[in-house]
């Protein structure tokens, strides 16, 4: 399980350190894409290949489906770690995360998120002023 939070800095090649922990939950080679909110997710290719069996589920027929599964496919790509336990992140996804130099990564269970510190502080402030309320709102949820 991916959790905790890591600041670390993209060099000018776009190479990014990936946090020490989440590299032999990764593996040598997983996909990289367009997340939520800004960001970037990444994917052992276990979680990748089950999360791939749900999208081809969807029914081509609905629009929205169809618009989901072109976003998220068309910005995946195979990453591989270097000796020094960095990435080369593609620069399509450098732009869509607005991420330059400064950036976060975060463990969320299966998967991790890259963040632009900017984008990262300003979903992190708005999360946690209505943290309370989400977690009321999460019917059947206990913390």
């Amino acid at each position: 399980m991916f959790m905790g939070e890591y600041q670390h800095n993209i060099d000018i090649k776009g190479r990014l350190i990936v946090p020490a922990k989440f590299r032999e939950l990764l593996g040598e080679q997983f996909v990289i894409t367009r997340g939520l909110d800004k960001c970037l997710f990444a994917y052992p290719n276990s979680e990748w290949d089950k999360l791939e069996g749900k999208l081809q589920t969807l029914p081509l027929t609905k629009k929205d489906a169809r618009s989901f599964t072109r976003f998220f496919f068309s910005g995946a790509s195979e990453c591989e770690l270097d000796k020094q336990g960095r990435i080369n992140i593609p620069q399509n996804l450098l732009s869509y995360a607005g991420l330059e130099k400064e950036s976060v990564i975060i463990g969320v269970s299966n998967r991790i998120e890259i963040w632009s510190k900017f984008e990262w502080e300003a979903a992190f402030s708005a999360a946690e002023e209505s943290f309370a309320d989400i977690a009321e709102n999460m019917i059947g949820f206990d913390i």
